[in-house]
């Protein structure tokens, strides 16, 4: 009976050390080739690993920036809606910190990285390696971090010295400098408080950095707030300070239609801006598909209507 014991366990011995040895066949899929592994693997290090060959200068940056990132981040970095890309430059370690790519990141390849793999908003990862080179130059000449004649590669952008790159630390809290560090705290697991509050540590010269969030979104809420009186803007500026643009583009589709295919769909339609701007304030699904179209609102009848009429005629600048 023993030497019977012996091998049932000899046995399933070798069985479980068969199954550690192959990996487990499922029936279905198939090993990704070097080809499709290629296309997620665009990870830029601090060190340069995965930077790809190719080279930029400021100038050709400029002149990218100017067509597809300053619609978004300014003429010269400043920002109309999103971060700021420039300024803020030693202001770090101040009492009113200006957090900005050129003032708060490390490593110029992480500027790089980013561009590469998230920008321009609409199409990411449309730009080849030149023009994220160039990009990244140029950015890096509105903080005057690069001078105007520079050009980088694969091997001038690590020689970059950018002004925080040994500023990081993990020794202050998220937003205050001589705050409670977040990272370094204990999760409380018995006698806690009564109750969770949520409250916010955002200074107050930071509170309005991007505007008044909460009427830029009231929009999209259940309770909106009545429309607003018509304003003076031009109706290339009305769409893109209205959220058009992170949807539609001129003469692509985005998420919805472009504003050129929408302006085909209704021609010879004498009643298109009127039906154009009601679509635009009350907003909708269905009439392109499934995806809906936030409601707008806060926007003036005649804005909308202006908007309307600017989708219609072409959406020339």
């Amino acid at each position: 009976m023993s030497s019977f014991f012996s091998l049932v366990v000899a046995f399933a011995l070798a069985l479980a050390n068969a199954a550690d040895a192959a990996p487990a066949r499922y029936g279905f899929g198939r090993p990704a080739s070097a080809q499709e592994i290629a296309g997620w693997d665009i990870d830029v290090r601090p060190d340069g690993r995965g930077l790809p060959e190719g080279r930029g200068s400021v100038a050709e940056g400029q002149a990218i920036y100017d067509v597809k990132c300053a619609s978004c981040h300014g003429t010269f970095g400043e920002s109309n809606d999103y971060m700021a890309l420039a300024g803020g430059v030693g202001t770090l370690a101040s009492d009113q910190p200006q957090r900005t790519l050129g003032s708060k990141l490390n490593h110029a390849t992480t500027l790089f990285d980013y561009i590469r793999r998230a920008m321009p908003f609409n199409a990411p990862q449309s730009l080849t390696s030149d023009e994220v080179y160039a990009l990244t130059a140029y950015v890096l000449n509105l903080n005057d971090i690069v001078p105007a004649d520079a050009t980088l590669d694969r091997a001038s952008i690590l020689a970059v010295k950018m002004p925080n790159r040994d500023g990081f630390t993990t020794d202050h809290g998220f937003i205050t400098r001589d705050g409670k560090p977040d990272t370094h705290n204990v999760a409380c697991m018995t006698n806690c408080g009564p109750e969770a509050r949520v409250a916010s540590r955002i200074p107050d010269y930071a509170r309005d950095d991007h505007g008044d969030l909460a009427e830029q979104t009231r929009a999209v809420a259940a309770n909106a707030t009545p429309a607003r009186t018509p304003s003076a803007r031009a109706p290339a500026d009305l769409a893109r300070q209205s959220a058009c643009m992170a949807c539609h583009a001129v003469s692509a589709k985005v998420v919805g239609p472009s504003f050129r295919d929408v302006a085909s769909k209704y021609a010879g339609d004498a009643s298109a801006p009127a039906k154009l701007a009601a679509r635009i304030r009350a907003g909708g699904v269905g009439t392109w598909g499934a995806v809906p179209m936030p409601a707008q609102p806060q926007l003036a009848e005649s804005d909308a209507l202006a908007l309307a009429r600017w989708v219609l005629g072409g959406a020339s600048p």
